[in-house]
């Protein structure tokens, strides 16, 4: 089954953090992306930009509106995500965990609809 492990965080935490407070978390994140290769649970991992790069586009009056910035309103953002592919729920929480013991922001664990 495949598992989207989806990280939250501020925009501040990346874009205004110290170097020296950030390699000891990117060391990190690349020892659990090669720990979920060599388990052969990784299908791809992504960061993405800061929230003010994002555009929403949603139906108003049937048309496409397009507005700057994410979805919602909050200090806390999407700041990346794993996918991967493993046995099941059991297998996908324990990745989570790991990931949340460094990442120093939430976690959301979001089971992929196979289409």
């Amino acid at each position: 089954m495949r598992y989207m492990l989806v990280i939250y965080g501020n925009d501040e935490d990346w874009t205004q953090r110290p170097e020296h407070e950030l390699a000891p978390i990117m060391a990190e994140h690349e020892s659990f992306t090669e720990d979920l290769r060599n388990a052969g649970a990784l299908v791809a991992s992504e960061a993405l930009q800061p929230s003010p790069t994002v555009t929403t586009i949603r139906l108003q009056d049937g048309e496409p509106l397009l507005t700057d910035g994410p979805f919602i309103e909050s200090k806390e953002q999407i700041g990346g995500f794993y996918l991967i592919d493993v046995a099941d729920l059991d297998q996908a929480l324990e990745w989570g965990k790991r990931l949340a013991g460094f990442e120093e922001n939430p976690v959301s664990v979001w089971p992929v609809i196979e289409m």
